[in-house]
Order: structure tokens, then sequence, then C-alpha cells
């Protein structure tokens, strides 16, 4: 606490020799801008709006050190990008999707759904305008800016305008959120060298609607900074009305519901570690040798990563009986084309009998077969059909009742029937200006409560990332699947983390 007042006093104390050292036409041009600022932040409480006019005070002493002059600068942070997002009150609320309502009520023991998103830019991060890009993208993201709230019958989000602070990453990745807290946000923002990372609980949003928020927060960045010219917004850089839809409810109605639960799957070995995850590491591959390495054996970079992931699953246990069984997150964008920044993903699984699991190759047809009837329109439709199914019998029951067995209701939800996940994003693509400025992305699943591994891939530019999140020392799984893909030729480049725990 010392150390943080010091560290307020030191930041008032430059900014008053800052303005003190400026001319008097200068500073009474800053006069008159911070008073427009404080006409967009009439609503915010005194402390955000004290924290928030600071933000402003640190991006100009950032700039005058940088150099750019005081006219350039005032360009750059106009108040007009707040919009007026901090003057209205807060007094829309959202119900959760149909596939997010389990996730609050199925944290226990410290786990929580939340994933993280990264961009590595090519020059360290400045903290002080990565702040400014926070505070001005907000407004793009108004279902973003909630806080979760307990219902008689069901959690919901209910808006909560604060300022939203990005935080020097210190922590694990992934770590839960402090959801229970009142007011408390459903992501965050770390920073970290040249990374930038944002953390969803995904009872707000999937990968892909935190792509959007990625990508609007980056190119927000890189405006601030210079890097990239002002230019008309993007089409994910603007507000659109259908974005926080529940599009579950929006799907073909089938009568005939999937079966969800499934028997148990087999568990890599190696004991779990105290602290979670213990590990992560980012196999680094190039794109186009791995989209070939694939076309080769006739699969799908998907199919392809399954086929030795099922055989590293093999590799990391003892056990000679039962189904090694590896999660795939669809999502159903592709069938429901929606704008939907909420989750809009189910997920299939690919199964074998760890009897079968002996040739990586051989694996490959089966995989394709199991993910074309699996992952299929017809196969989601009616899983969708089970969980609008599943929530409408347990709808009116009061949620203290319900919360303790929801988990086992959502048997399916559960991770005990799977071994592993894949979760490939896919490749990202951003306009040719900010590409230019980014050289790298990853994208990091957050621990299981009992599988010892998963992986998030994606692909960015030339280099495709596969991500590995452990949660046991064991090295067994990614030491096995790293000589699979490099017996193909991929040779990934390995960076990772050091143990956080044994």
């Amino acid at each position: 606490m010392k150390e943080k007042r010091k560290h307020k006093k030191t930041t008032e104390s430059g900014f008053k020799a800052y303005l003190a050292a400026l001319p008097e036409a200068e500073r009474q041009r800053l006069a008159a801008f911070f008073q427009e600022v404080e006409e967009h932040i009439l609503l915010l409480p005194k402390g955000d709006r004290l924290r928030l006019r600071g933000d402003f005070e640190q991006a100009l002493l950032y700039y005058a050190r940088q150099g750019l002059p005081l006219s350039q600068a005032l360009e750059r942070l106009r108040p007009e990008h707040l919009g007026g997002f901090y003057t209205r009150p807060p007094v829309l609320w959202y119900p959760l999707d149909d596939s997010a309502k389990i996730y609050p009520m199925a944290m226990e023991h410290g786990q929580m759904a939340v994933f993280r998103l990264s961009v590595y830019f090519r020059e360290p991060v400045a903290p002080e305008l990565l702040q400014m890009a926070l505070n001005f993208t907000m407004k793009r993201f108004p279902g973003f800016a909630t806080t979760l709230k307990v219902g008689f019958f069901w959690h919901y989000l209910d808006t909560f305008k604060r300022r939203y602070p990005v935080e020097a990453e210190e922590g694990i990745p992934c770590r839960p959120l402090a959801v229970e807290r009142s007011g408390a946000a459903t992501f965050r923002v770390v920073y970290y060298g040249d990374r930038m990372s944002v953390e969803f609980f995904h009872i707000l949003t999937d990968g892909a609607g935190g792509l959007v928020f990625l990508k609007a927060l980056t190119a927000e960045y890189l405006r601030l900074l210079g890097a990239v010219q002002p230019r008309e917004p993007a089409a994910w850089e603007i507000p659109g009305e259908s974005e926080m839809a529940n599009e579950f409810r929006r799907a073909e109605k089938r009568d005939v519901l999937s079966g969800f639960v499934d028997k148990p799957a087999v568990q890599m070995g190696g004991r779990r570690a105290r602290i979670s995850p213990c590990r992560v590491l980012h196999f680094r591959m190039d794109a186009e040798k791995l989209g070939q390495v694939a076309r080769e054996k006739n699969a799908t970079v998907t199919a392809y990563l399954l086929s030795r992931q099922l055989l590293a699953c093999k590799s990391a246990t003892d056990e000679v009986r039962g189904d090694i069984s590896i999660r795939v997150p669809v999502n159903l964008r592709k069938f429901y084309p929606s704008d939907t920044l909420r989750n809009f993903s189910l997920f299939c699984s690919v199964r074998f009998p760890i009897s079968a699991i002996r040739d990586a190759d051989a694996l490959i047809p089966e995989i394709i077969a199991q993910l074309k009837q699996k992952a299929s329109r017809e196969s989601m439709e009616e899983m969708i059909a089970a969980t609008a199914h599943l929530t409408d019998m347990i709808r009116y029951i009061p949620l203290l009742v319900k919360a303790p067995v929801a988990k086992k209701i959502y048997g399916f939800l559960g991770d005990g029937i799977f071994s592993n996940t894949l979760s490939n994003l896919g490749v990202v693509s951003l306009p040719p200006e900010m590409a230019e400025q980014v050289r790298a992305m990853d994208f990091i699943l957050g621990p299981s409560a009992i599988n010892r591994a998963s992986c998030g891939l994606v692909t960015f530019g030339d280099t495709a990332v596969l991500s590995i999140t452990k949660t046991t020392a064991d090295p067994s799984f990614e030491e096995a699947l790293y000589a699979l893909l490099e017996r193909d030729g991929l040779r990934p480049e390995v960076e990772g983390s050091v143990r956080y725990a044994h």
C-alpha cells in the first residue's frame, strides 16, 4: 500500500513538473482538454474519475518523453474517443447464453473456465498507452463492461461502468478471476515485455468473440502508439445490435436429443501440481510446412494434430484399458452466420480405445470420419436442443437449490469424459498495417480440473503456435508429441514457462 501511495505521489509530482514547464498557452489548452475529459466521465465514481484522469496524464507524460508535440498528443487522446459510455447510467443486463449458464455454478476448488489470447508486438508494450487503449475500447464492447450477479433462478451479467485497469503480468496464466467480488470484471488485460494478453472467463465469450475484442484493443493501442494511421473502423470495430444475442435459441429444433454423458476417459499420468497450471509450453511451427504435412497425409491440420495427440496421450499413461478421448470445440457460426460475441460454440470428441492407438497415420481416416459425423450441423443441433431442454428443465428451480446438482445434470461438460482438448482457433488475419506491427500470437486454454494437459492452436502470418497447458510436472505428453512432430519434419521451436510448482 505504501509503495502504491509513493507511486501515486511520484506520478502527480511528475505531471505537475511537466505542466509547470509548459508555456502559458499550452497550460490553458491542457486545462480546456481536461475539462472536456471531465465532461465524458461524469457518472463514474470519484475514485475512477481520478484514476482515469491520471491515465490521461500518464499518456501525456509518455508522449512528452518520446518528444511528441503536445498538439499531436492531444489529437491522439481526444476525449471523444471515450464516447458517451461513461456519461450514461448502467441500465442494461444480460441473461447468460445457454452454454455459459453452467460455468459460475461449476466453479470449485479454484477451478475456472478461463482462456487467454495474446499478441506479441515488435517493441515492448507501453503500459500508459495500453491503459488508454482499453479506456477507449470499452465503449465498443458494452456487453464486456459487466459484472457477474446472482439472480433468483440464474446468474446474469449486469452492466458495471468503471475504469478497467491493465495489469503488469505477475501471476500464472489463466488464474481464476475474483468474480464473486462486487463489481469484478469477467476479463483481464495484462502485459509483459512485448506481449499483451486478454484473459476471459468463458461465461463472457468464446474464442471467436474474444478475438474480436483483442483485435479492437490492438488496433486502438497501435493508433495511440502512432504505428498505424487513423482510418475508417473495420467491421469488427463497430458495435452491432446482434452481438449480445443468445444464438443457441436460433438453431433448428430437433426432436432427437443427443446423449451427452459418456463413460470416463483415460487420464494421463503424473501427480497434479499444487499450482495450476504448473507450466505453459508453446510449439511454434512453420504454418506452410504444417499444412503441407497434413495434406500429404490426406488430413486437415486439426485431424493431423489429433492423430499425434492421441498417440502422445497414450505415451503419457500406464493404463492399458479404456478410451482416450480428445475434446474438439466446434464454432457454430459456420452453420449459423452470426455477429454474436457471446458463446456460440459446443464441442465433439474424438474417441479411440487405447489398444487401437498404435500408428498415428493409421488413425487419420477414422478421425476424419468421427469429425465429419460428430461435428456436423445435425449433431450440433441435437446437442443444442438437448442443452435447451436441460436448461428448461431446471429453469424455475431456485439457484440456491440447483447450483449443487447443476454440474451433474450438465454432466456432458465434465472433464472426466475427456483425456485432453484440442481447440483450433484457425488463421487470424489483421489489416496489413496492423499485421506489420505484430510478430506473433498465441492461444492458451485454462487448466482443466482433471485433464493433465490441454492444447490450443492459432495461426498468424507464417507461424502456427500450439500451446500446451500443463497441470502436472510429468513431461511425457509434450516430449512424445514433440518427437512425433519432429519425425514428420516440423521441428517445432519450443518456448515455455518455468514450472510454477511441482
